[in-house]
């Protein structure tokens, strides 16, 4: 006889998430929507199984029809439920509708098989039950000759999930997530083998609200999209939110920034700042009750709002609001903001071009001191595209060899002879053209690639180095960068040491130029360059004006040359004074000597000779050209 003493107890459990589930933010996307669909489905199929299992075990109080009838409701709710436990994976992996395109009539004619072969086993049962699923007769319910059909479409549906959870599995970033959909899956096969071992012990529904419950904790709890103490939606949910709906944008889209946000930030501290945000959060909310609010990071937010919302009326509310200070109990902030307005694209853009573009849009607001309001077009979302395709580049030529090593010639003021230079990168496109430094440099850089990029530039350097000989150049070294951002790494001594080793040069031929922007810190600046020193390498000040150097620090770094940027060169060039020529003159007592970079003429060579520049670098001398035909041009 058939137990049904588990599912009272699901059932009200299925209620307490589906209470705490609608009492947060819900973002509105399939899998939140499939997610729903499943606990509905769950709880009908369970109600009507009791409904049915009590008929069925007191069929002489019910009319055969009765009992007939809900019978075949739980069979199709069965079926149902099984495409619907195959689709919450679907959602959940991002499986577009478009790519279902083909498979998705194909993937629902087992539930189909089902519905139907439920309704013909309610209409047409009869003892000859071969061809039906079950019958109902004055003696009670039967299994039919088909009942296993159940069996053979449940565990279709949670093959097809196993076969898109392997093929989309890159979809899946966390390990949280990865583990929680596999043990998805496991957990519903094992619900359908224990009700085929154990039919009359009516446990699958308790089975299957586990797998539910694993995926409620691992991607549907509203808590991972929430940010602001709950007032806005975060970044995740935004991304989840562009990835689903990129090309069919229904809403305008618009975004805020508070301007100045990390001095603002320094100011009133990181938990200050976050109560003032969610402040504002909870307004924004009050200005676009039909919209959603999306808080990404770093005092930027985005608006998403229905078409026809007259956003630039609304700007003008909230800016008349920001005239006086956020306050609650714990806090009271005052702040300034700019706002952006993105234009719906009239093409498709990948989900990462679109919010790309956004947040560079957003950046633009909030360095934008103005009222006027920033917008994004068309020709920002293909700028972004195309800065796609040169982030590819640059993976492309550090995995496969697309990198072109160039030098610039550095002369001597005194001899106007040529006795260094400085390596550059030069990268190739995915079609062999190059492509210029002041565009991939950017994306390097934001891209986090900028690392291995200036690491290629000096193991290159060196193997040039080896190979052609500096004597041969008749040049004394090479001057090679290095990014701030490859300047903090604790291992950059050994590595830089290992590669020299490798080749077998000398590292005081390969000198080392750092900005400005690496002097941030003085006890790591001279930590760092003392390590290096240490090794035998040498280090030039590159970009001399543009940064945070001071007089003090330089007494402090053994540097042995002070690049001035090409600005200060160019400015003193087209008005005289003589801040430039004393400030030279300090530094050659310090004991620097002086390049001046971005020399142009023979006004600007007698120039900067005649205020001491011991070195002069510019296109009047040459432009970068490639180390081959640096090699050929100046081989003594």
């Amino acid at each position: 006889m058939w137990s049904y003493s588990f599912e009272v107890p699901i059932l009200l459990i299925l209620g307490i998430i589906l209470l705490f589930y609608f009492s947060r933010p819900r973002l509105k996307i399939r899998r939140n929507n499939v997610f729903l669909g499943v606990i509905l489905i769950e709880t009908l199929t369970i109600c009507i199984d009791i409904c049915a299992t009590k008929a069925d075990i007191n069929y002489s109080s019910y009319a055969v029809s009765l009992i007939n009838f809900v019978n075949m409701l739980y069979f199709v709710a069965f079926f149902i439920r099984a495409y619907f436990l195959y689709q919450l994976p679907v959602s959940v992996l991002k499986i577009s509708p478009g790519k279902q395109k083909i498979f998705r009539p194909l993937i629902r004619i087992p539930l189909y098989i089902g519905i139907l072969m439920s309704v013909h086993s309610m209409i047409s049962g009869s003892p000859e039950a071969r061809y039906f699923i079950y019958y109902v007769d004055d003696a009670g319910y039967h299994s039919g000759g088909m009942y296993h059909i159940l069996y053979f479409i449940g565990f279709f549906y949670v093959l097809m999930s196993f076969l898109c959870s392997v093929l989309y599995s890159d979809s899946l970033g966390r390990r949280r997530e990865k583990y929680g959909m596999l043990m998805y899956n496991v957990i519903v096969l094992f619900a359908y083998v224990f009700r085929l071992a154990f039919p009359k012990l009516l446990i699958m529904d308790t089975i299957l609200f586990m797998s539910i419950l694993v995926v409620y904790l691992a991607f549907i709890n509203p808590e991972y999209f929430l940010d602001l103490r709950a007032v806005t939606f975060n970044s995740s949910a935004l991304r989840q939110h562009l990835m689903e709906r990129h090309d069919r944008l229904r809403n305008v889209s618009a975004g805020m920034a508070v301007r100045n946000y990390q001095a603002m930030r320094d100011i009133y501290g990181y938990l200050q700042m976050e109560e003032g945000l969610a402040v504002i959060g909870k307004y924004l909310k009050q200005v676009f009750p039909n919209g959603e609010i999306f808080y990404y990071r770093n005092g930027r937010f985005v608006i998403l709002d229905k078409a026809g919302t007259d956003f630039e009326e609304k700007f003008k509310t909230i800016s008349e609001r920001f005239n006086h200070p956020w306050k609650s109990q714990s806090v009271e902030v005052y702040l300034t903001v700019g706002f952006a307005l993105f234009e719906p694209p009239k093409e498709t853009y990948s989900p990462e071009t679109v919010l790309n573009t956004m947040l560079k849009t957003l950046e633009k607001a909030g360095e934008n001191e103005s009222e006027s309001l920033i917008r994004s077009t068309e020709e920002d979302l293909k700028r972004t595209e195309s800065e796609a395709v040169v982030r590819k580049s640059i993976e492309s030529a550090i995995d496969h060899d697309g990198f072109v090593l160039f030098l610039q010639p550095i002369v001597d003021a005194g001899s106007g002879k040529v006795i260094g230079a400085e390596a550059l990168a030069r990268i190739k496109d995915l079609d062999g053209k190059i492509i210029p430094p002041g565009i991939f440099i950017p994306v390097a850089e934001s891209s986090g690639r900028i690392n291995a990029l200036g690491e290629v530039v000096f193991d290159r350097t060196c193997k040039f180095i080896a190979e052609k000989g500096l004597e041969s150049m008749g040049i004394e070294w090479i001057n090679v960068n290095l990014s701030p951002s490859q300047f903090i790494r604790i291992d950059l001594a050994e590595r830089y040491s290992s590669i020299v080793d490798k080749y077998g040069i000398d590292p005081g031929s390969v000198h080392l130029e750092i900005t400005e922007g690496a002097m941030i810190d003085d006890s790591f600046l001279q930590k760092q360059i003392g390590a290096m020193t240490e090794k035998g390498f040498k280090f030039v000040l590159d970009d001399y004006g543009t940064g945070y150097s001071n007089l003090a620090r330089l007494k402090k770094c053994p540097f042995i040359n002070i690049k001035l940027d090409m600005s200060i060169v160019w400015d003193y060039c087209k008005e005289r004074d003589e801040l430039l020529p004393n400030m030279i003159q300090t530094f050659k007592k310090m004991g620097f000597r002086i390049t001046a970079e971005g020399i142009e003429d023979d006004v600007m060579v007698s120039a900067m000779k005649e205020i001491g520049c011991d070195l002069l670098q510019g296109y009047h001398y040459s432009k970068p050209v490639s180390a081959e035909e640096f090699a050929e041009k100046y081989s003594v």
